[in-house]
């Protein structure tokens, strides 16, 4: 072989020109034949082992690109080698292209750390509670120590200076580094806090109104988290917002297995009476009362037995009164309602009168916490209430509308045309 290249120098020599080209083409050549040797051969191979790998399950995307990555090293590394064979080449132009291949070496090392630590993410994230940890932000810290001590070398490797050197400035450099990188120093921090205390989760219902954020966590980054509110918008949350500003978390409510209904009936204060003794055996149809009755009448019973003779008046006796039967059926409604959560606070409470009528509230728990079943329990309750409500002598409160007016307003009229026709 050498005597075979010593024959082609010998050939070639009054053309210098001539061999260097012959010898720097042969090494283009043999660079490419690295790569496809390596491509074609050794990394089929190895895809095929770490296929059959737990790394390979799931039809895992990020290791064919790490490979192909890693592949293109050989190449550079065969330029790296070689081009000091080549003959005549000025040292200068050596030791570019040497300094270049380094370059790209290293930076085709980061990006295949890069995947890899995306590879090691999607992993992690197979795990039934890798939402309760994630590690996104962590690896997204590495990525940037991993690029920042590339971009070192890489300039090292380019102005063909030690690195040590290049690290020895950095000193003088580090209030202007922590100057650029304070949202990463304070997102790092907030990540740490947010995992540390179990503040966030994806999948967790959050909601924050000063970033108008209001929906599931799809994302836990370094320096973001983003958020799908219900009308299919994203909310890109800075992850240093979340220990500096407040926001609501719905995950209690999920895993409590209940949602709380707290909602009232504004009822007409003038529809409130005493019950008559006619509409006392009327509501005894009902039997959600047949309890509340009994116990109730036996009450004011042994209550006005004990008033003297003069104070047996009506006026000075205790009677059943329309809203406080209302009261009582809505409660035992409730506790016999099967969407309604039995195991937490049930009941039913007036709350302060208002220049809008008086507050009925009516305080529970379904049984579910999917959102539309919850509404539609809550609908049935109110609706079946709202009808039911002309059965005890009570009215809902309500604006006068347009209708209302012209009614009011004709009224008069109608009377006067009533009594000009008499």
């Amino acid at each position: 072989m050498m005597e075979r290249l010593q024959a082609l120098r010998a050939t070639l020599e009054p053309y210098p020109w001539a061999y260097t080209a012959v010898v720097a083409t042969a090494l283009v050549i043999a660079a490419w034949l690295a790569d496809w040797v390596t491509k074609r051969v050794l990394l089929r191979g190895l895809r095929k082992a770490l296929n059959a790998s737990p790394l390979g399950a799931g039809g895992n995307q990020v290791q064919p690109r790490v490979i192909s990555r890693l592949a293109h090293v050989v190449p550079a590394i065969v330029l790296a080698a070689g081009v000091a064979v080549v003959p005549d080449l000025p040292p200068l132009l050596v030791t570019v292209v040497r300094n270049v291949c380094v370059a790209f070496i290293i930076l085709t090392v980061a990006l295949a750390i890069s995947a890899t630590l995306d590879m090691v993410n999607e992993i992690y994230q197979r795990r039934p509670d890798a939402h309760n940890k994630p590690i996104k932000g962590y690896l997204q810290l590495l990525k940037i120590v991993v690029f920042v001590i590339a971009a070192v070398l890489i300039v090292a490797a380019l102005i063909d200076r030690s690195p040590v050197i290049l690290l020895s400035g950095l000193g003088a450099m580090m209030a202007v580094l922590i100057l650029v990188f304070q949202d990463t120093l304070l997102s790092l921090v907030a990540s740490m806090t947010i995992s540390s205390n179990d503040m966030v989760r994806v999948g967790d219902w959050i909601e924050m109104p000063g970033q108008n954020a209001d929906g599931d966590v799809i994302d836990i980054a370094l320096h973001t988290v983003k958020v799908q509110n219900w009308d299919k918008t994203i909310s890109t949350i800075p992850t240093k917002k979340l220990i500096s500003e407040s926001f609501k978390n719905w995950r209690g409510m999920s895993e409590s297995g209940g949602r709380r209904i707290k909602r009232s009936l504004y009822l007409d204060q003038n529809s409130v009476r005493f019950l008559e003794p006619d509409e006392r055996k009327r509501v005894h149809r009902f039997s959600l009362l047949d309890g509340y009755l009994a116990s109730k009448e036996g009450e004011l019973a042994r209550w006005n037995a004990q008033l003297a003779e003069r104070g047996k008046e009506p006026v000075n006796t205790r009677r059943v009164t329309n809203l406080g039967t209302f009261r009582a059926y809505v409660e035992q409604y409730l506790r016999a309602h099967p969407g309604i959560h039995q195991g937490m606070t049930l009941m039913v409470r007036q709350l302060q009168p208002t220049p809008t009528g008086l507050p009925l509230e009516i305080y529970c728990f379904t049984s579910t916490v999917d959102w539309s079943a919850y509404e539609n329990i809550q609908s049935d309750i109110f609706d079946h209430l709202l009808a039911i409500l002309p059965e005890f002598g009570l009215h809902v409160f309500q604006q006068p509308g347009g209708a209302d007016l012209r009614q009011a307003m004709a009224a008069p009229a109608a009377l006067a045309a009533a009594s000009q026709a008499s």
